[in-house]
């Protein structure tokens, strides 16, 4: 059975957002799909987020991966510990960041730069798995340069939204068919 991890965004939760609409939408397809609750979520941590999905995931296949913002980086950096010839379904990522705008306060600058100055080994995350990579053009956090830099970092097919924020709630984004259709193409193209 095909199973789906979906990845929530700093500050989220597995109800926040396009979440549960998604779950609803590939579970009513028959995929077994999971949005685990990621710990201490106002403060993420590469130490803490990476080992939680590592726990849950067993990958193969049959496994993709939907991450949102930070939940993107966090995919990324569990692929880069997979061993050598592990190969997963695919992963799409929304809002996923290599770079992100200025940061406005202290504490948003300690959390994000571990993430931003870790390196990640972008030739071993690439052979695990194919990606699609969704940004909007008018998202307040996360610059479009990072369309390109997924593009060449990862082969990624990149696809721009058009005024959809960071995909949250907030920005009136509480369902996003461009996933669910991006992700079933990736799922039949096996």
């Amino acid at each position: 059975m095909k199973k789906v991890f979906i990845i929530h965004r700093w500050d989220g939760n597995p109800e926040s957002d396009w979440y549960s609409w998604l779950q609803k939408e590939l579970t009513k397809r028959g995929f077994q799909v999971f949005v685990p609750e990621m710990p201490e979520t106002e403060t993420p941590k590469m130490e803490k987020w990476v080992p939680h999905i590592s726990k849950l995931v067993k990958p193969n296949q049959d496994t993709y991966f939907v991450g949102h913002s930070i939940g993107c980086q966090t995919i990324l950096r569990y692929l880069e510990t997979l061993k050598e010839n592990t190969k997963i379904g695919g992963a799409v990522l929304v809002a996923g960041f290599l770079k992100t705008k200025p940061l406005e306060t202290k504490e948003e600058v300690e959390i994000v730069t571990p993430w931003l100055q870790t390196p990640i080994n972008f030739e071993k995350v690439r052979r695990a798995c194919k990606f699609t990579a969704i940004f909007s053009d008018d998202d307040p956090y996360v610059p479009l340069e990072n369309a390109q830099l997924f593009k060449k970092k990862l082969g990624a097919k990149k696809i721009i939204e058009k005024s959809k924020g960071h995909f949250t709630e907030v920005d009136g984004v509480k369902e996003l068919p461009v996933v669910l259709k991006e992700l079933l193409k990736m799922i039949n193209r096996l």
